[in-house]
């Protein structure tokens, strides 16, 4: 779990807002014209099962595929890592100063340098599914080149399985989907393992 940052605001007042925003506007129970979205045994095909592989896809930052994005729903943002950044070397793009530091499940927190939007892309060919979002950068350690979180999730209504290691998302009539890299999740577990044993 990490909680923090600047989750829709970058100060006390504007967290405390988002946490009472439900009460004032109520639950949108509308019905939606959606295509309904669901896992069956049909998913599971080329998956190594039995597993406990995180769900790491390939997203597309601004033309720039980047993979080992970990689909991370305990994260309350989306993070970029500065190493990945500084490798896409996007220009044009303004960054905002952030002071509300992020903590982990340990309790220590790390500050994130600044926040980013940046045109982020679901899929490929029709089904390819653009939204600017915004993503918190940091600079630390990790096997993982950024966290999309239920922030990105919800803005492009996906729904994630890790046990199908996949991810679906609505496109007009249609249901795209981004498949997981369960080979890189392996990898990136034992990277991590590694970069913990560092840090300590």
């Amino acid at each position: 779990m990490i909680s923090g940052g600047a989750t829709n605001g970058d100060s006390g007042r504007a967290r405390k807002a988002h946490g009472m925003r439900l009460e004032s506007m109520g639950l949108d129970l509308a019905p939606k014209s959606d295509p309904p979205i669901s896992f069956g045994p049909e998913d599971l095909k080329g998956i190594v099962a039995p597993h406990n592989d995180a769900l790491l896809i390939t997203l597309t930052f601004a033309n720039y595929d980047v993979a080992r994005i970990f689909v991370g729903t305990g994260s309350a943002v989306n993070i970029l890592f500065k190493t990945t950044l500084d490798q896409m070397k996007v220009e044009g793009f303004e960054f905002d100063p952030i002071s509300t530091p992020l903590f982990g499940f340990t309790g220590h927190d790390v500050q994130t340098i600044r926040q980013i939007m940046l045109p982020l892309s679901l899929g490929t060919g029709p089904h390819r599914f653009m939204k600017m979002t915004c993503f918190n950068v940091l600079d630390a350690l990790s096997s993982y080149n950024g966290i999309l979180g239920p922030q990105a999730l919800t803005d492009f209504q996906a729904v994630s399985s890790t046990y199908h290691q996949k991810l679906k998302y609505p496109m007009g009539n249609h249901v795209g989907v981004v498949f997981g890299d369960q080979k890189s999740s392996r990898y990136c577990y034992v990277d991590n393992v590694k970069v913990e044993v560092k840090r300590s």
